[in-house]
């Protein structure tokens, strides 16, 4: 069988296809080589167990590895020190037995056989390691991947604490060359809750953890090797780089969102797929589809209402908000990968979360939205000859605008015009075309909305009306745009507060291309 695309456990070179990781892994096995300790704290689903079952393959030659998991570690395991110190030893002892790891002295292999189940507790578990260390004749290295089920174990900070005093210890005593934590949360900053549940507690066990700087997300010319890779394979006849690129800026390198498309795009639309209309077809099936990731994104949005009102106000008002990591929501959604620090702002971490927030939040409100039903009446109205009817489409939506809205205050329409458009557009477009908010235009006055259909797009300007010239260079900035996506006709949604403003659809003929306007 075939190499293939994968998004579900280990990234393997020689199964799937991958980018090329081994600049990163030089990077980490410096890191190592200082004797650092350090997490690599990245999202979920951002390759961190592929990277850590590399770099052991990388690291064997010159360092003893110990690589465990506490992935389905029971909750019981952590409740008494001694469960907790034995699991410890049993999977230490696992590595020797099952072969992952060889070369230590055949003595310590039935040592940790009797100590698994021997009463113990952490510093027995400290001495266990110096009397590891001190018999290997190779540094030894550390990984405990799958942390995050134990972050909130009051076991685990001590556990963390006596990793630490063992680093500290290192002139008197052997240790661990390096100990390196696989997690989504910062362990550095861990926020442990225990006894009273209402109460959170910051605690640094582990202040020793170097910075982890490794930039794990896939670049476009790591997507252009694993592409090569691919065709040279299956002869598709794509274009590479033009793929690559289109693969980029629909998810800025999320690495299970970039495999997660290629592998859509490769079994299961129908070929030929690999192109750019491929692509978009694979970005509507994503967004359509439930995934560990979405679930997670969801989840995190109703834990934690402060994030939701972030996330809505940049969204939906165009706030610029700054970013702060010590703000509890903020920083849950950073760690979580779906939101970044954008030159000291916050902004959506890649288009397809975009994308997929909006479509949650409008979710919530399509059923009781009266403008999206009048859209749903009609939407096969706005359809003309597999092409929409965009002019129409404006008509009607400020036709709807007026007869639902008219009666509004400006500050109620200036908040919520481009969600009441987004709510319009959505029912004529569902289930056969996609749209995206440019992220580099949208702001408090001014949003673009992109919507490709049935292979072709269309640029929708969304803006509220600020004065003549604000509103000229709008034009002139969309005249770019359309230059940029070779198109020449463009379309406005202008929300305009003038008290003397003349509403209607207006056309206008601008250095040959066309703009058509709808004046709210």
């Amino acid at each position: 069988m075939g190499k293939t695309f994968n998004t579900t456990g280990i990234c393997k070179p020689e199964k799937h296809y991958m980018v090329n990781i081994d600049e990163r892994l030089e990077k980490i096995e410096e890191s190592i080589a200082r004797g650092e300790y350090f997490v690599i704290n990245r999202a979920r689903q951002y390759g961190k167990t592929t990277i850590i079952h590399q770099l052991k393959k990388r690291l064997c030659p010159r360092y003893y590895v110990f690589s465990i998991s506490f992935e389905g570690m029971e909750k019981e395991v952590y409740e008494i020190p001694n469960s907790f110190c034995q699991r410890i030893c049993r999977l230490l002892y696992n590595v020797l037995l099952y072969n992952r790891e060889t070369g230590m002295p055949d003595g310590f292999k039935e040592k940790l056989e009797q100590l698994k189940s021997k009463n113990m507790d952490l510093a027995d578990l400290s001495d266990i390691f110096i009397s590891l260390c001190c018999q290997a004749d190779k540094p030894v290295v550390f990984i405990i991947d799958e942390v995050d089920q134990a972050s909130n174990q009051e076991i685990f900070l001590s556990f963390l604490g006596m990793l630490r005093n063992g680093y500290l210890g290192k002139d008197e005593h052997p240790f661990f060359q390096s100990v390196i934590l696989s997690s989504v949360y910062d362990i550095k900053n861990l926020k442990l809750r225990i006894r009273d549940k209402a109460e959170h507690v910051y605690n640094s066990p582990w202040n020793i953890a170097s910075d982890f700087t490794v930039d794990m997300s896939f670049s476009t010319s790591d997507i252009e090797g694993m592409l090569t890779d691919f065709e040279n394979h299956n002869h598709t006849g794509m274009d590479i780089p033009a793929i690559a690129t289109i693969l980029y800026d629909y998810t800025s390198g999320y690495p299970f969102l970039v495999s997660r498309l290629c592998k859509i795009t490769d079994e299961i639309l129908p070929k030929p797929s690999w192109t750019k209309n491929g692509l978009i077809e694979a970005v509507k099936y994503l967004l359509l589809e439930s995934n560990t990731l979405f679930d997670d994104i969801v989840k995190k949005i109703y834990d934690f209402p402060d994030l939701k009102d972030i996330l809505y106000a940049i969204l939906f008002h165009g706030e610029k908000i700054p970013f702060n990591s010590y703000h509890p929501a903020i920083n849950i959604g950073y760690m979580f990968g779906f939101i970044k620090n954008d030159n000291s702002s916050i902004s959506i971490s890649n288009r397809i979360f975009e994308t997929f927030l909006y479509n949650l939040f409008m979710s919530d409100e399509v059923l009781n939205s009266r403008i999206y039903k009048a859209a749903m009446i009609n939407k096969n109205n706005f359809i003309r000859n597999k092409e929409l009817d965009m002019e129409y489409i404006l008509n009607k939506f400020a036709e709807t605008f007026h007869d639902i809205y008219g009666d509004a205050k400006d500050s109620f329409i200036e908040e919520n015009g481009r969600r009441f458009f987004l709510l319009f557009l959505k029912p004529i477009i569902n289930g056969v075309g996609n749209y995206y908010i440019e992220a580099r235009t949208r702001n408090m006055r001014r949003t673009d909305v992109i919507i490709d259909y049935l292979g072709k797009q269309y640029i929708i300007e969304m803006k509220i009306w600020h004065g003549n010239e604000y509103h000229k260079r709008g034009e002139l900035q969309l005249i770019d745009y359309l230059d940029y996506y070779h198109l020449d006709i463009g379309y406005m949604v202008s929300f305009n507060f003038n008290k003397n403003k003349k509403t209607g659809i207006n056309k206008i003929i601008l250095k040959d291309k066309t703009i058509i306007e709808a004046v709210l």
